[in-house]
């Protein structure tokens, strides 16, 4: 099986080495990203700190920050 393996990725290699040098780059970026350590620790921190805004949904909404000190100028 390994040998018919090395066979056809010669040939193919050999005719279109585009599109094999292509699938390879792609084949790396779907497989590195998950091994990576940079996924596995910013993954531990998106748990440890979720993203949660705290944004009035108004500008006039009573729950929102204070502008009394801009009247108070």
């Amino acid at each position: 099986m390994a040998t018919r393996l090395s066979i056809f990725l010669k040939i193919s290699w050999a005719r279109e080495p585009v599109l094999v040098g292509s699938f390879i780059i792609w084949s790396l970026a779907v497989i590195l990203p998950p091994l990576s350590p940079y996924t596995k620790y910013s993954t531990m921190i998106n748990e440890a700190m979720p993203y949660v805004p705290d944004v009035p949904s108004h500008p006039q909404d009573p729950q929102g920050p204070s502008l009394e000190w801009l009247k108070k100028l």
